[in-house]
């Protein structure tokens, strides 16, 4: 874990992966409560970019994974199609 105090910036960086990760998923509860025609192809688009905050705060926040954890954890899910 990222220790507030003795990196800063990394810290900085990691809040803000979250707090932006938030930010996208509560838009998303917002627009899915509103928009009668929100569809699976807008919810691929909005969980991902969710997912993408949420990996990349996962990432910097995960100092001691050996070279094959980090591979693991940084791969997209298997089980999601990436919208392309």
């Amino acid at each position: 874990m990222i220790d507030k105090k003795l990196q800063p910036v990394e810290w900085a960086a990691f809040m803000y992966e979250l707090e932006d990760a938030r930010e996208h998923l509560e838009n998303l509860i917002k627009d899915l409560h509103k928009d009668p025609s929100y569809g699976e192809p807008e919810l691929r688009i909005d969980l991902g970019h969710v997912f993408a905050h949420l990996n990349r705060a996962w990432r910097s926040s995960a100092r001691e994974l050996s070279d094959a954890e980090w591979e693991w954890a940084s791969k997209f899910p298997d089980d999601l199609t990436p919208v392309g």
